[in-house]
């Protein structure tokens, strides 16, 4: 499994803190991965590592493609999971984002794990979204679990007990914490009823959150535009649908009720 590690970049990091978010079953309307592709792009991120898909993906699922170059030459661009680094006020940062993968998990953690340890890392916060029956409307909420649960209270997210199936995110949580590193897992709860992706009110929760625990500042207004354009987009959606407009009103009143 060292050999579906690859490294391309050793820099000396402080102390760093990995985030990582999974595309898939872990990533309801994007909301997870979108989150953490915007703290990459806002940091400025640069590669670190990736780990090779052949060991750990099922390519009739997650498919790769064909890439047109400048010169006209096609070529084949295969699934992979990414590291990138950035700097932070008093650590550093590894950003690891990718596909779930479909087999091989334990090895798959191992590779995870390596990155941990090359890097000295500290701390993980693993970040999720998923569908509930909550309105649209509302600020979306946040929930998870962490090794220190007063960390949960400090950064106003929701404790759960969620017991069922999980996904990667669920068992590298577990491995991380036998590992006696801290963990942070966050989850954005977002409307069942509203098929569209990528939900940036999602993703705005989460790096909201997110930001002040890791100690770095982002200019959000671009993500706070995007969450805007879309609550007026479902709004009218919404409004529009005699049916789902309804539904929304039985949620109205079950929460008022509460």
């Amino acid at each position: 499994m060292a050999d579906a590690l690859r490294l391309l970049d050793e820099p000396e990091l402080r102390g760093p803190d990995l985030l990582l978010a999974f595309e898939g079953w872990n990533d309801a309307g994007e909301a997870a991965t979108s989150a953490l592709r915007f703290l990459t792009d806002a940091l400025g991120a640069t590669p670190l590592a990736e780990i090779d898909s052949e060991e750990f993906f099922d390519f009739t699922v997650t498919r790769p493609e064909v890439k047109l170059g400048e010169d006209g030459v096609r070529s084949i661009d295969w699934p992979r999971f990414e590291f990138s680094h950035a700097s932070g006020p008093e650590r550093d940062l590894i950003l690891g984002i990718g596909a779930e993968p479909h087999t091989r998990w334990r090895a798959f953690c191992e590779c995870v794990a390596d990155v941990t340890k090359r890097f000295g890392v500290r701390r993980v916060i693993l970040l999720g979204s998923f569908l509930a029956d909550v309105l649209y409307s509302r600020p979306v909420g946040v929930t998870g679990f962490a090794s220190d649960p007063g960390q949960l209270e400090r950064l106003g997210i929701t404790p759960t007990r969620y017991e069922g199936p999980t996904g990667i995110i669920g068992v590298l949580g577990d491995r991380f914490r036998r590992d006696q590193l801290e963990v942070l897992s966050c989850w954005a709860g977002l409307p069942h009823y509203i098929d569209s992706s990528p939900n940036p009110r999602g993703a705005l929760a989460l790096v909201q959150h997110m930001a002040p625990y890791l100690g770095v500042r982002v200019d959000e207004r671009p993500l706070c535009e995007a969450a805007g354009e879309f609550e007026e987009r479902i709004s009218a959606l919404v409004a529009a649908d005699p049916t789902l407009s309804e539904y929304v009103k039985q949620l109205k009143r079950r929460d008022f009720a509460q």
